[in-house]
């Protein structure tokens, strides 16, 4: 299990770490720098919430933790840990199609809303992560 202590950190590569899914209560941080943006994670057993300058980037309900955070209009990367299943929203392109893969396979293509929410669900294990990409097609 590697929940995030400190609830958000960039890794030594350069990629965003955040999430703990075991605290019961909501925690928060804010203000934390990054690539000159403001980032606020939200974070306990029942939701994860990232946001960037205000606007959403991530989250999963119920709660998770998300390791290897990289992403750009186009692709998207993590991996991904939590209880149980999750369903994740991530903000994307307005109407504009994804194409998800899960640990390398292939999960199908999925569309955004006008709004640019991209919305899509996992069947996971406690204690094994998922490497997740969104690829814009």
């Amino acid at each position: 299990m590697s929940v995030i202590e400190e609830l958000i950190r960039k890794d030594t590569d350069g990629t965003l770490s955040f999430g703990n899914y075991l605290l019961d209560t909501k925690t928060k941080k804010s203000d934390f720098e990054y690539e000159g943006a403001a980032y606020k994670i939200k974070t306990f057993k029942e939701i994860t919430k990232l946001e960037k300058n205000g606007a959403l980037v991530y989250e999963s309900v119920p709660g998770s933790v998300v390791t290897k955070f990289v992403g750009n209009p186009d692709v998207v990367e993590f991996d991904v840990e939590a209880p149980g299943d999750i369903s994740f929203t991530l903000e994307m392109e307005p109407s504009t199609e994804y194409k998800l893969v899960v640990d390398g396979v292939s999960a199908g293509r999925i569309p955004t809303n006008v709004g640019g929410k991209l919305n899509a669900s996992l069947s996971l294990n406690e204690g094994v992560k998922s490497h997740v990409k969104i690829v814009k097609c």
